[in-house]
Order: structure tokens, then sequence, then C-alpha cells
């Protein structure tokens, strides 16, 4: 093996003599081109098969050691499959450290072998850095985003980088050129990168405003007019926002609909831990009378209420009364918040009556229980104070 280079570790040493006892034994020449096929698939499979070794070492140590596993950091690792997806850089590695045994230093096969082995070596690396960078969001996400905030946007943002950086570097090693080059070549096409990649352009604009003006988080509850999203916003990604609906459908909208049209956001009423209820019942205005001081004292001691009785107060104005105390004493009424009872806009058909106040509670089976016993109360209490309700079939304003 005269014209090969001589090998500066030992199992370059003892694959190269190896192979020259096989091909002796076969009647092959040293120096042959079949030598350095065999060579080329020898270090391939002993390359794979080394990486294959040490990812199966790694998970069967971390799996039955427990050396890793007992810590929540080393578990995550496991179950993202962050050390395997790494472990794919050693198997190019180990063939480029190799491979230049088998060739000639100026052999056109060599270079061309070692360019296709450095793109690989170039996708491993990508692949590696993606699980890293998705292992350390997972992380922050779980324990420090307390805000909730759509962060995955900006990881698909970096992922992206890596693998466009990848891309570049990996076309410049194909063609033998300065990535500096490519790039200033690749500048023509500006126009048509921004066609193709618009909605990403657009979702990662998007994705940045809503960070960073706050405007939605994950598990947020969101309305959108324009569309029939309305309920929890469970992921937020550079190309699309997925909401699930009240009815379990989902819904997805690209980020920059968000942005670039009105939505409305509860967050803050769930965050204020109360929420409104304004609910309007409509009067009959034929039962709308006024009352004597001794007839209007009865009618709200029979409710429960102390008060002195003005000449001329009608029935509705003392059903008012009577409410904004019930309300104030109300379990399940905050108190602290704005309590109205307060007449709407009425017309020939009636006179709503209004509720206005605030359920101590955000959770909509018990906000909704609430809202409907109080508006039943209204309506139950109605007969004491001799006022009817209007039958008629009309949407009463809130």
């Amino acid at each position: 093996m005269e014209h090969l280079m001589i090998p500066s570790h030992q199992l370059a040493m003892w694959l190269l003599t190896w192979i020259d006892g096989l091909l002796e034994a076969m009647g092959f020449s040293q120096g042959s081109a079949a030598e350095e096929v065999v060579y080329t698939t020898i270090i391939i499979v002993v390359a794979f098969f080394v990486g294959w070794i040490l990812r199966w070492g790694i998970v069967l140590l971390a799996r039955h050691t427990r050396l890793i596993t007992r810590f929540e950091v080393g578990r995550q690792l496991v179950e993202q499959k962050v050390i395997t997806r790494s472990s794919h850089i050693v198997p190019p590695l180990l063939f480029l450290s190799l491979i230049p045994f088998a060739f000639e230093s100026d052999d056109v096969a060599l270079e061309a072998i070692k360019r296709i082995a450095i793109v690989y070596l170039l996708i491993t690396i990508g692949v590696a850095l993606c699980a890293v960078f998705g292992f350390l969001w997972t992380q922050y996400d779980r324990k420090q985003n307390t805000r909730n905030l759509p962060l995955r946007g900006v990881l698909n943002v970096v992922r992206g980088v890596v693998w466009l950086i990848v891309v570049i570097v990996s076309a410049s090693v194909l063609m033998g050129k300065s990535p500096a080059v490519l790039l200033t070549g690749l500048g023509a096409f500006a126009a048509a990168l921004m066609l193709i990649f618009k909605d990403s352009i657009q979702g990662f604009v998007a994705g940045i405003q809503i960070a960073q003006n706050d405007m939605l988080r994950v598990g947020d509850w969101v309305i959108v007019p324009s569309t029939i999203a309305n309920g929890i916003v469970t992921d937020v990604t550079l190309s699309a926002v997925k909401i699930r609906n009240w009815d379990n459908t989902i819904v997805t909208l690209p980020p920059y609909t968000l942005v670039s049209t009105s939505f409305q956001n509860w967050r803050g009423m769930s965050d204020s831990g109360v929420r409104l209820i304004a609910r309007a019942v409509l009067i009959d205005n034929s039962s709308i009378k006024a009352v004597t001081a001794r007839r209007g004292a009865e009618m709200l001691r029979r409710v429960g209420v102390a008060g002195n009785v003005a000449t001329g107060e009608t029935n509705l104005s003392l059903l008012r009364r009577y409410l904004c105390e019930y309300l104030r004493t109300h379990p399940m009424v905050d108190s602290s918040q704005t309590i109205i009872v307060r007449l709407m806009p009425g017309d020939a058909y009636g006179t709503p009556l209004q509720v206005y106040c605030y359920a101590k509670t955000t959770q909509w089976v018990e906000y909704e229980n609430i809202q409907s016993e109080i508006v039943e109360h209204v309506i139950a209490s109605c007969p004491t104070f001799h006022l009817e309700v209007s039958d008629c079939n009309v949407v009463v304003p809130t």
C-alpha cells in the first residue's frame, strides 16, 4: 500500500493491514481500486456500528443504572431523545478521520466522498442543535415561563435559522465555494425567497408583536369576531395559532390575522377573579304604577327591607331598591365592585330592568348558575311589587 497515506492511529493501520491480507488472499493486487472500495465500505460500516453502539450504550446506561434519569433534567434528556440525536454526530466524524487513508492525497474520489461526508456531518449537527434548543425551550416554558408567552414561534425561528445555515454551508461545501459567495448570489433571489416564505416571515413578525405587546398567551380565552374562533388558545407557532372552541373543535388561524384584525381577549376578566353579570328583564309598562307611602312600606316589609317610602314612588323603584340590597348581600356577588339596578331605554313592549353586578367566579358553569339564579329571583320578586314581566317576544338590550 505504498500509494496510501501512512495511518496516524492504530485503528486505521490495523484495518489497512487486514484489508491487504484479505485482498491478497482473493487475488487482488495492492493499491487497486478494489482495495479503496473495500476500505471505504468497511469504514462506513464501522462508523455507523460505533454510532449505534454509543447510542445503545447511553440509553441502556440511563434506563438501567438511573445515573441520569434519577434527575428531572436527565429524565427529560432521555425522553426527548436529545442524547440519542446528538450521538448521530459520531459516525461522520469517525468516517472523516479514517477515510483519507484509503486514497491518495490528491484523489478526486476522496474529495467527493469527503464533501458528502461533511454534508452529512452538518445535517447531524443541525439535528443535534434542534434537539438541544427544543430541550432548552421545554425546560424554560415549563418552569420559568409563568406568563405562558407564546415562545414556540421563537423556537421555530431558531430551528429555521439553524437549518438555513446548514443548507447554505452544505451547498458551499458541495460546490467548493465560500458561503459568503453563495450568500451574495442568493441576494438576487431575495424577492422570490420572500414570496416563498411570506407566511413564515409574517408569522415571525406577528409573533414578535404578540409577545412584545403581551396580546396573547397560551391558555387565554379569545374571541375573533371575523372567524368562528371562540375558545382557549392551546398553541402559538410561526404559521398557526390553535384555538380550542367550547365544543372541542380546533380553529387554526395565521398569527398575522390576530395582529391585522381585532380580537377580544378575556384574560383581564380571568385575572380579576370576577365576571360581569348584565342581564335585563322586560317589565310590562301597564304594571308600573305609583304607590302610597303606606303601601310601599308594606311591600318592602314583605321582602325584609326597611326604609321610608316617599309619596309618588313607583313599585318599580321599590323593586330596584330591594334588588340592590339583595345583590349587596348575595354570597356570590362581589360587593366591592359596581352594583347597579337600572332602567334601560324602553318602548311600547315594555321597560328593560337591568341587573349590573360582578360574580365572584370566572368559571363558566358556576357563573351561569349565579346569573340564572339572580334573573330567576328578579322575575319571582316582580309579583310582590305588583309588576308583570312582559311576554312579548322581543330582544332585551343588555
